[in-house]
């Protein structure tokens, strides 16, 4: 008995030892390992890096470092901003660097500041010394660009024979002027090693031009359009043109604006981008040009009669031309007259157009007359109490017949009219009109 319960006893004691054996050997279970929050040897190495950049760069010698966990905290001072944020942006690249504490203060003492000031100031003047000859290169090479550039658009001969009036002569020398200036600044910061400031200069430029482009429009399209007016030169001095309403004679183009000298004598300056857009009648760039007039006759009239008398009386004017030939035809009708509408054409090489046109009105109705063509003269009948009844058969009085005029008047151009055109050029200005270009 005893026996049993000693057996019993033993089987107890060995069946929790036999339970946590497959569990602390069971491959299922995790073994989970906690780093150390810190590694000696790393942050050594990281502090050995560190101490290293700092003993190379001199205006880091104030700067101490400490590393702990890879958190790398600098302590110190230094003399200038702009050496914290660079030796921050080292720092940052060095292998294991988790932060950067940056404890480092700006340096309150005047002396090492002043004789930072007083080593950048001579490491600044030293680069300018190196640079001396490039700039010295820089300037000889710009003034040769700017010499030649002068000297070319001083060539008058040369521009007289591609421009082909002053205006256009002038726009190219101060381009020329313009372009050599501007590659002779180009050309010598290039060789001064200036490339920063020669980016800033030509952005600047950009802007510069745009905003004027938007200020200055109205001047930029006045330029424009003197431009193309003298290129094409629609009209020529003296000339008899018509824009907006405005006819007068072509004194001179300007580069501001277009003078011509109305009939009545005055001068009328139109800007030169209005001539461009606006309809232009030329009435002199054709010699040959054709006169109208209306001629009112008798409804009772021959017609035929009539109209073939005006086109025989217009071929007998001397100053009208044969070829093309003179026209007449029925234009319009009333119960009292018919309008007769006839045109004949003048050279205005000799002859003055309105006054050939007002001498012909002047010979056809005459001749009309003289054929009793015209219409008779409205009777208005005045009755006065009292006063004895009118007899209606009684006739009409005959209408006086007037003498016969049958002089021909000379419609030359008026030469004084000439001679003011010809003084209006002759006066300040440049004139931009070429005779005979077209």
């Amino acid at each position: 008995m005893i026996r049993a319960l000693v057996i019993l006893a033993a089987l107890a004691l060995s069946a929790p030892a036999h339970a946590q054996t497959p569990q602390a050997h069971s491959p299922q279970t995790p073994v989970a390992t906690i780093p150390a929050l810190s590694d000696p040897a790393t942050d050594l190495a990281i502090l050995s890096r560190i101490s290293a950049i700092l003993a190379q760069v001199p205006e880091f010698d104030g700067v101490g470092a400490q590393v702990d966990a890879g958190i790398v905290t600098l302590t110190g001072e230094v003399t200038e901003q702009q050496a914290i944020d660079r030796l921050e942006t080292l720092l940052a690249r060095v292998e294991g660097v988790i932060a950067v504490e940056d404890r480092v203060t700006l340096t309150t003492d005047l002396g090492t500041r002043l004789i930072t000031v007083r080593d950048r100031f001579t490491a600044r003047l030293t680069q300018v010394v190196a640079g001396l000859p490039f700039m010295a290169l820089g300037l000889a090479v710009g003034a040769l660009i700017v010499l030649a550039g002068g000297w070319l658009s001083r060539r008058d001969r040369t521009l007289a024979g591609i421009a082909p009036n002053p205006f256009i002569a002038g726009f190219l020398a101060q381009t020329i002027r313009l372009i050599s200036w501007i590659v002779a600044l180009v050309v010598a910061l290039d060789l001064m090693g200036a490339r920063a400031l020669l980016g800033t200069l030509l952005g600047a430029a950009g802007i510069f031009g745009l905003s004027l482009s938007f200020a200055a429009r109205d001047t930029i399209e006045g330029v424009v359009a003197t431009m193309l007016l003298s290129l094409r030169q629609p009209f020529n001095p003296n000339d008899l043109i018509e824009v907006n309403g405005l006819r007068g004679r072509v004194i001179r183009l300007t580069s501001r604006g277009t003078t011509l000298l109305t009939l009545d004598g005055n001068h009328i300056r139109i800007p030169n981008q209005i001539i461009y857009k606006a309809v232009l009648t030329n009435y002199t760039l054709n010699p040959e040009r054709r006169f109208m007039v209306d001629l009112t006759i008798d409804p009772g009239a021959d017609l035929g009669r009539a109209r073939d008398l005006v086109l025989k009386t217009l071929r007998e004017m001397d100053f009208v031309l044969a070829r093309p030939e003179p026209v007449a035809w029925l234009d319009a009708s009333g119960p009292d007259h018919v309008v007769i509408r006839a045109g004949g054409w003048v050279s205005q090489d000799g002859t003055d157009f309105d006054l050939a046109r007002g001498e012909a009105f002047r010979l056809l109705r005459h001749a009309l007359e003289l054929k009793g063509f015209l219409p008779p003269e409205p009777l208005h009948r005045i009755r006065l109490e009292p006063a004895e009844a009118t007899d209606p058969a009684r006739p009409a009085p005959a209408r006086p017949m007037r003498p016969a005029d049958s002089r021909l008047s000379d419609p030359a151009p008026d030469a004084a009219f000439d001679e003011m055109v010809e003084r209006g050029r002759l006066d300040d200005g440049r004139d931009l009109l070429n005779p005979g270009s077209r």
